[in-house]
């Protein structure tokens, strides 16, 4: 594309622009460019039918939404807090799983005499509580971003406090998945113990992800 043609078409520009300095969900993202680009899109073409010609309606139009220094922000903590309810359902939807491991791994082969899967199961059981109490905390944040951001505002710092909620968690997950593969490799039940390993090792997949993409969130410069 020749810079001519680039010029002539301001509002791609600021969209393009837009889209590269916003993180977040990136259904909720594409939603929110697509409402902006539709609303720039309507704007250009009121001053056009005003017999304004397009370059300069579109510059027009993106001066009336505003700089991306000054759009920017507002956006992304929207986008920010999206991501922290993401971040906190998928604690409170998989900590059950962990829950899950550690009642496989109370139950299973209590009464073997050796101390190696022994010790990995109470391991088990000491990251699960850590699982249980992110998982608390989770139900917390989507209560306080849910039906009671109504009546009250939402903590600044809360997308970050569920970043690491999330992270503390996926790493108490990642943990007992080794726990439990050691315990399997000796346990005479090993079939239960190797798939709760793989619940754990799934759930922690699923949080790490959310829980890394939360605390870019949480970086970037919100208002």
């Amino acid at each position: 594309m020749s810079a001519t043609s680039r010029q002539a078409d301001p509002i791609e520009d600021y969209i393009a622009a837009l889209t590269a300095a916003l993180h977040g969900p990136a259904r909720i993202k594409a939603r929110m460019i697509e409402e902006i680009h539709d609303g720039l899109a309507d704007t250009v073409e009121a001053h056009t039918r005003e017999g304004m010609a397009y370059q300069r309606a579109a510059h027009q139009a993106v001066g009336e939404f505003g700089t991306l220094d000054e759009l920017v922000p507002s956006c992304q903590r929207e986008l920010t807090i999206t991501q922290a309810r993401h971040t906190a359902r998928a604690v409170a939807l998989t900590a059950p799983f962990l829950v899950a491991c550690w009642y496989l791994a109370w139950t299973t082969d209590h009464d073997q005499p050796w101390q190696l899967p022994r010790t990995a199961q109470l391991l088990a059981v000491h990251l699960a509580g850590v699982a249980s109490v992110a998982a608390l905390l989770a139900a917390a944040t989507l209560a306080t971003t849910g039906t009671l951001a109504r009546w009250l505002p939402i903590p600044h710092q809360l997308p970050l406090a569920v970043a690491w909620t999330g992270t503390t968690a996926s790493v108490a997950m990642a943990v007992a998945t080794l726990a439990l593969a050691t315990a399997s490799v000796l346990a005479t039940n090993w079939p239960l113990l190797a798939f709760a390993g793989a619940l754990a090792a799934a759930s922690h997949a699923v949080v790490a992800a959310s829980a890394r993409a939360c605390r870019q969130c949480a970086r970037l410069p919100a208002t």
